[in-house]
């Protein structure tokens, strides 16, 4: 592990996938509560115009996409409370954004980029110079999420309850969805579009299956994602395989160990309990 540790690709690749850890354990509890799993889609294709767009004006794609995502997610706090046409704008945007960004990538001139790398990720192609940008996407997401925590859990549990209690709910809402947009941009960098909605929900789901307190979820949801990256991360270089891939099928692993080991034993309990009282 040290030797692989030497090299500096490995060592951006494990900064970049504490950091993507941080993020989903801290915004991924909110956007499940809150059941913005499609929004969150909606946001993550959407970052893709911004990719394309950043390539053809010829700045760094993380920039682009991160503008254009707090724009998107700035027009959805607008709709937020309105079902209908939140659904149906996010439909259309999930597809759009995508369309914005492969245009924008074929006009840019030369050889266009891979775009397997933005759909899936790959971790281990981080250069130092993002890991700088996602410490700051990090530390964007973090700090008023730990800030603002009450707030957000208020909206987030009983939104119904905190205007009542004469919260801001309005503006938590919308800082809510800018944090989601912020955690998508930082998330793209590790596992790619498609599979950024996975990382901000399977670790969460674990979390889910091991604590019902909120506080916890997150602090386990932190820890789960880590163990997820860095387990992913080392199969990924051992294996050859795509390292995005590789992340979210641990991930999936690890969440039906998790459920089958509860299943089985609350089962082999529940059946003793049976036979000490029949």
């Amino acid at each position: 592990m040290q030797s692989i540790l030497s090299y500096e690709f490995m060592q951006n690749a494990l900064m970049a996938g504490i950091m993507a850890s941080i993020v989903c354990g801290v915004i991924g509890p909110f956007i499940v509560t809150k059941r913005m799993v499609f929004i969150s889609g909606g946001l993550t294709h959407a970052a893709f115009g911004g990719l394309g767009i950043a390539y053809w004006l010829g700045i760094r794609p993380l920039y682009g996409a991160t503008v254009f995502v707090l724009c998107i997610a700035a027009i959805l706090s607008r709709l937020e409370g309105r079902t209908d046409k939140n659904d149906l704008f996010v439909g259309i945007l999930w597809a759009v954004g995508v369309a914005i960004g492969i245009i924008f990538i074929h006009m840019t001139p030369g050889y266009a980029p891979d775009l397997m790398t933005f759909l899936f990720g790959n971790i281990l192609t981080v250069p130092r110079s993002d890991i700088v940008i996602m410490l700051i996407l990090t530390l964007a997401v973090v700090v008023p999420i730990v800030t603002c925590y009450k707030g957000f859990v208020s909206i987030a549990l009983d939104e119904e309850y905190a205007r009542a209690r004469q919260l801001p709910v309005n503006a938590l809402n919308t800082g809510l969805m800018m944090l989601v947009a912020l955690a998508v941009v930082t998330l793209i960098q590790v596992v790619g579009i498609i599979l950024v909605i996975a990382l901000l929900t399977i670790p969460v789901a674990i979390a889910g299956e091991l604590s019902l307190i909120f506080r916890r979820i997150m602090l386990l949801s932190i820890l789960c994602g880590i163990m997820i990256c860095l387990t992913g991360l080392s199969l990924s270089y051992s294996l050859e395989v795509p390292s995005g891939a590789s992340i979210i099928i641990t991930g999936a692993v690890f969440l039906g160990s998790v459920k089958s080991i509860k299943y089985f034993f609350f089962r082999r309990r529940s059946t003793a309990t049976g036979e000490m009282h029949p």
